[in-house]
């Protein structure tokens, strides 16, 4: 049986007409790993036997009952699954819990499958993926190159069609270098917004539970499960947002990326990588509604040298004990020399570097209030297995180059590949913004990942895929919005992480009432058919969604609004938010304001 990419989407398509079971997904997968053992991907995987508990509580259910029906994950090996040895890729560290990560508990009552822990970089320490006792994972792409880590094993799952997404973790990239490594989506939260309750740390202070998947569509699917406060978590943090994010198109006209000026850039010589950079930008200009502003990044990148020159190893250090001190021939040579270091910091250093970035964050922030987002290289070059053996120190401080700022700053990112070298090695960039403008990142990214248009992770079948995916694409639908989600208010994320598009600013048919309905945040209109002779012409605006991504769209308009059939001023009928009389009560009358933003400024 040809099965079909590792999707979300594919996937779930796949079950509702009976072509596939999560049994047989399973069961395929089990071969595909064995196929694969010289890649180092696994530390542990559940056997058929273990898999059954959880395939048998999905017994009853669907697509359509669980968000997460039946797909495979990964789990990083310093994130626990009960009753599976937690390693952080040393034994003499192994421990066997008792129950799951907070975070893999919501995953798997969501209806995900977990295939096993992953392999790692020791302790979480370091961007290569070589260093394990488990042996170097090897890329998806070219097995003579890196993977990435910390999070190898992960990523690498994600891209040889072994889990449909994974957990990876990431204090200085861990969840964004692998992504781009290996062609795939990496999305990593805002501090806190996942729980880190059954995560072994590293820098608990800076430490985040990450998401690698084949697009942002599904990245997001994972993190609408996984998010949420929690109570037994200190660094546990709600999004202030609720499901939103910090705004989106707060810059009246086009979309603004900042991007760094060229003699901050750093490719170490890799010219390949230089040019997939450049040749990505010029794909992003190509949109008329995308603008690339080039702001000064000096701050950042001072701030990324103090991660390891800086008191935070001692993090490390405090993670790893009393391990490293009773037992330190337990760690590999390298994660040994770099988390002795942590021994050595005094407090004095760590009230000193603090205070040095304090005063860098502040710099910092004229570049992140002058654009929606930063947009940089996810790392400056790749390098071969070889190379990273013969000088494994320094050429893995080079690969944090643009990753190494973005915690100590208490930012966000998404990283999304965006091309392929000459010679045929993935690239990608990353998006970055404030602490919880996490959706605003996953809107941008959806929009930039239909531009490019690449392959999924490093399967020959993704290519299919591709095709398929542009067929899809290619049928769109307009749809008439008029309330919160008009370009810059809060839910337009909704609209544009679907790919949508702005088509037309105008005014309907002089036959409507508009009613500001009672609730928020967010605060949210209704547009009416009025009776004859009663109506006037609402602002509204006019959006193109592909036709694929429709019925998601309308799953998630709330009562007592709906989708209709909306007449313009210039006669034709689309789609669009409508509402029947009979849901508009306790509604105020807003439509002599004529519009839903006219009405905000009076408030």
């Amino acid at each position: 049986m040809t099965l079909p990419t590792l999707s979300r989407r594919s996937l779930h398509q796949a079950y509702r007409d009976g072509s596939l079971t999560p049994r047989r997904l399973m069961a395929d997968i089990a071969a595909r790993c064995d196929a694969l053992n010289d890649h180092n991907i696994w530390i542990y995987r559940l056997s058929a036997a273990e898999l059954e508990p959880y395939l048998q509580t999905l017994d009853g259910h669907s697509p359509d009952s669980l968000p997460l029906f039946g797909l495979p994950f990964a789990i990083k090996d310093n994130i626990d699954l009960a009753g599976v040895p937690t390693t952080a890729a040393c034994d003499a560290f192994s421990y066997t819990p008792s129950q799951s990560a907070t975070v893999v508990q919501a995953l798997i009552a969501a209806g995900a499958i977990p295939v096993g822990k992953s392999n790692l970089d020791q302790f979480a320490t370091g961007l290569v993926g070589t260093r394990s006792p488990w042996g170097a994972c090897k890329n998806s792409v070219d097995p003579d190159m890196i993977s990435g880590g910390s999070s190898s094993g992960s990523a690498v799952a994600v891209a040889k069609g072994l889990a449909c997404f994974s957990l990876g973790t990431d204090t200085a990239g861990s969840g964004r270098v692998p992504a781009c490594f290996n062609n795939l989506v990496g999305l990593k939260p805002s501090i806190g917004l996942l729980s880190a309750t059954g995560m072994v740390p590293a820098c608990r202070s800076l430490d985040c539970m990450t998401v690698f998947a084949l697009n942002v569509d599904d990245a997001h699917a994972v993190l609408s499960v996984a998010e949420g406060e929690d109570a037994s978590d200190a660094y546990s943090r709600a999004n202030p947002f609720g499901n939103r994010s910090r705004h989106y198109g707060r810059h009246a006209g086009k979309l603004r990326l900042g991007v760094m000026p060229a003699e901050q850039l750093a490719f170490f010589g890799h010219a390949g990588y230089e040019q997939a950079y450049q040749q990505s930008l010029a794909a992003i200009t190509e949109d008329d509604e995308i603008e690339l502003i080039e702001v000064d990044m000096s701050a950042f990148l001072d701030a990324a040298k103090l991660l390891y020159e800086g008191p935070w190893v001692a993090e490390r250090y405090l993670a790893c004990s009393p391990l490293i001190e009773e037992q330190p021939e337990a760690l590999l040579p390298v994660t040994r020399t770099i988390i002795s270091g942590g021994a050595a910091p005094s407090a004095r250093d760590a009230f000193s570097f603090q205070y040095r970035l304090k005063a860098l964050r502040k710099l910092a922030q004229a570049a992140l209030d002058s654009v929606d987002a930063l947009l940089t290289p996810t790392a400056p070059r790749p390098y071969s297995i070889a190379e990273l053996d013969a000088d494994p120190i320094a050429l893995n401080s080079n690969t944090g180059y643009y990753t190494n700022y973005m915690n100590l700053f208490d930012l966000c990112g998404l990283a999304l590949p965006t091309a392929f070298t000459d010679d045929g090695f993935p690239f990608g960039l990353t998006l970055v913004a404030e602490a919880f403008g996490d959706r605003k990142l996953l809107s941008i990214g959806n929009r930039l990942q239909q531009r490019f248009a690449l392959p999924l992770g490093a399967e020959k079948r993704a290519f299919e895929a591709l095709s398929e995916n542009a067929s899809t694409a290619a049928e769109r639908v307009d749809v008439v919005v008029c309330g919160a989600h008009l370009d810059g208010q809060p839910l337009n994320w909704q609209l544009r992480e679907r790919g949508a598009t702005l088509q037309l600013c105008t005014q309907s048919a002089p036959d409507y009432q508009l009613y500001a309905l009672p609730g928020g945040p967010p605060l949210r209109p209704a547009m009416v058919l009025a009776e004859s002779g009663q109506g006037q012409a609402i602002e509204v605006e006019v959006w193109s969604m592909p036709l694929a991504e429709l019925g998601s769209f309308v799953a998630g308009i709330p009562a007592p609004l709906g989708i209709g059939k909306v007449r313009l001023a210039d006669g034709r009928l689309c789609p669009g938010f409508i509402c029947e009389q009979s849901g508009i009560h306790g509604a105020t009358d807003i439509s002599h304001f004529g519009g839903w933003r006219a009405y905000l400024c009076s408030l």
